[in-house]
């Protein structure tokens, strides 16, 4: 890793627990409208069809806070639920804004800003980054959210400009992700990577893509051990 000077890394799930956060907004509504639902079960397809819609998306006339709510609506009609009003969709919508980091992130992440520039590259609006920084305490040197960017990952111009954006070459970043796609494009567009396992993203169902790419650099079980990977 001789040479690194960036780490830029995925968001979504590699630093929220958006699985765990909507489960219970779901769940608590539910309980106020005594609706019973597989909750686990919709908040992962909601997630699915959230990222389906966003990724690989080019100059775009929405965000990811707009897909949330749109699927969302689409998501509770095919289900039936019509309890939730809109001021119920809407807060459920805005729950994303406040989801928790997993516990392991913010002390590696003082760690590493030490030594390296530490950067949120990520689909997410940067209101939404703000949000979720400011409610974990977390400190980036700078956010690059493919909203300001006007092209998605994970077409190779988003790593492209996000590289310009650092005055860095693609090789003097490491991309670190718990998904294979984001990384694998990454690897593509002359980053390093670095693959973090996040086994509880999509809760008991496991996570969709487990098993790492053996072309990343780096295979950490947690964020403390890419820290001693990477001597600091």
């Amino acid at each position: 890793m001789q040479g690194v000077r960036a780490l830029a890394f995925d968001t979504g799930g590699t630093i929220l627990d958006w699985h765990g956060g909507l489960v219970a907004a779901l769940a608590e509504f539910g309980g106020r409208h005594a609706i019973e639902h597989d909750w686990r079960a919709f908040a992962n397809e909601y997630r699915r069809r959230s990222l389906r819609r966003m990724l690989g998306s080019a100059d775009p006339d929405f965000t990811i806070d707009n897909v949330h709510r749109d699927v969302l609506d689409d998501l509770l009609t095919e289900h039936g639920i019509t309890a939730f009003a809109g001021a119920d969709r809407q807060t459920i919508a805005e729950c994303w804004h406040q989801l928790a980091a997993w516990r392991d992130f913010v002390p590696a992440l003082d760690r590493l800003r030490g030594r390296y520039v530490c950067v949120s590259f990520t689909i997410l609006t940067l209101s939404l980054v703000i949000d979720v920084s400011r409610y974990n305490g977390i400190a980036w040197d700078a956010v690059i959210p493919c909203e300001m960017l006007r092209i998605y990952k994970p077409r190779a111009e988003a790593y492209q400009r996000a590289a310009e954006l650092l005055a860095m070459a693609p090789h003097e970043i490491v991309m670190v992700a718990c998904h294979n796609f984001d990384l694998d494009a990454a690897r593509g567009a002359g980053f390093r990577t670095a693959f973090v396992r996040r086994p509880d993203e999509w809760g008991p169902a496991g996570p969709p893509d487990p098993v790492p790419n053996p072309a990343c650099d780096i295979v950490v079980d947690g964020f403390a051990e890419l820290g001693d990977r990477l001597g600091v």
